[in-house]
């Protein structure tokens, strides 16, 4: 068996179909998913279908919450102090894969999917969570919102607290040098960023070195995976 790490998938099912293929991803293996299925990238809707798929099929998949889940869920509930702006770019694609043009209108089983979604996931030798966690309180898992949005917090980390324990992550876009440097050095830092900007081959002026690629890390075997952007 497999522990397998994906995150900041944002829309790209083709790339994740792709990956998958990579992977040879069978039903012994355990797929776990640190956020971000939808906005930016083509098929949001397509995204939560396959992974939906596979778990019926029998694919053992764990899936948390990401930051965009949570825009998704605000602009549903009208909680949403910018969404116009969201809704003529990240959101408007995310509207145009349900074939919808208001937030209220996504299936119900969709926004309860997400509704439902875990903060975090803890397993053996591992802490999983889609931006971070902030160490500047005494129990950082108390904070859930910082969870998802949470930014440059490696200085903060209190090795004492985390003992054991490496935190998998996704968020803040890196490219793939930058993942497999962490790699190198994982045992000491106790920490990995998987997000290497995969939707980003599609946008010229965000795009940076070594990004648009969706990456995976089997956690057992220690291997980094990088597919490139497909849609």
């Amino acid at each position: 068996m497999r522990r397998i790490a994906v995150t900041d998938i944002h829309g790209c099912k083709k790339t994740l179909e792709s990956l998958l293929d990579r992977l040879a991803l069978s039903q012994a293996d355990h797929l776990y998913m640190l956020g971000d299925y939808v906005d930016r990238g083509p098929d949001s809707k397509g995204v939560i279908d396959l992974i939906w798929q596979l778990q019926r099929q029998g694919y053992p998949i764990t899936c948390i919450r990401g930051n965009h889940e949570e825009l998704v869920l605000r602009a549903a509930s009208g909680n949403f102090r910018f969404l116009e702006r969201w809704l003529l770019t990240d959101g408007k694609v995310t509207m145009d894969s349900f074939g919808v043009s208001r937030c209220t209108d996504i299936p119900q089983e969709y926004l309860d999917w997400m509704k439902n979604l875990p903060y975090f996931h803890e397993i053996d030798g591992y802490i999983l969570v889609h931006a971070g966690l902030d160490f500047s309180l005494d129990d950082p898992l108390s904070d859930t919102t910082e969870m998802c949005w949470l930014r440059h917090w490696y200085p903060q980390i209190r090795y004492q607290w985390l003992g054991h324990k490496t935190i998998l992550h996704g968020h803040t876009p890196v490219g793939s040098h930058v993942i497999s440097e962490q790699l190198n050095h994982i045992d000491q830092a106790k920490y990995l960023d998987l997000d290497c900007g995969c939707v980003y081959a599609n946008m010229e002026h965000l795009k940076g070195p070594n990004l648009g690629q969706l990456a995976a890390f089997d956690m057992d075997n220690r291997e980094l995976f990088f597919e490139p952007f497909r849609g």
